[in-house]
């Protein structure tokens, strides 16, 4: 299989290089794990003094998005293939609204063998993306694009692990 404007074929698909598979983590002792990611969505000022005042149609923006992100942070490995099930011990998420824009973050914390930034960082996409869903009739133009709305700056910005002592 190629990939436009990539010379070199993907590895791991039908034969050819490494197949894809589950890193083995059996042997990984289980330690807390917590990790953050933020990113904010770029609105119109109109629509987020609309957030703000309740006034959007599809109704509560921040509460579906909150419970959005804690939905997709569950089911991570349903959407990313190699993410393995874990326990989810906690997901936090918070908002900050700017004049033009909203700041997410979210944070999750497992007791377990393998980090949890995938799962942050799904949590946050998809809270993003539910916000933008719920905006879009006040966002789009005359034309039905929406040249102010973006979703911008995702990052992890916490990794940590804490040994458990008994």
């Amino acid at each position: 299989m190629q990939r436009r404007g990539v010379s070199k074929p993907l590895q791991g698909l039908r034969g050819r290089g490494a197949e894809p598979h589950m890193v083995d983590i059996s042997e990984k002792e289980d330690v807390e794990r917590v990790a953050a990611a933020s990113g904010k969505i770029k609105l119109k000022n109109s629509t987020v003094e609309k957030i703000k005042s309740g006034s959007i149609k599809k109704g509560d923006v921040l509460g579906c998005a909150e419970i959005a992100a804690i939905l997709a942070v569950k089911r991570t490995p349903e959407i990313i293939p190699l993410c393995h099930q874990i326990s989810i011990e906690s997901v936090k998420v918070d908002f900050t609204m700017g004049d033009a824009d909203i700041k997410a973050t979210v944070s999750v914390k497992s007791v377990g063998k393998t980090g949890v930034e995938m799962d942050a960082l799904h949590g946050l996409s998809v809270a993003l993306l539910t916000i933008w869903d719920m905006v879009k009739s006040v966002e789009k133009d005359e034309t039905g694009n929406y040249p102010h709305t973006r979703i911008e700056e995702i990052k992890v910005d916490k990794k940590e692990k804490r040994v458990i002592s008994d």
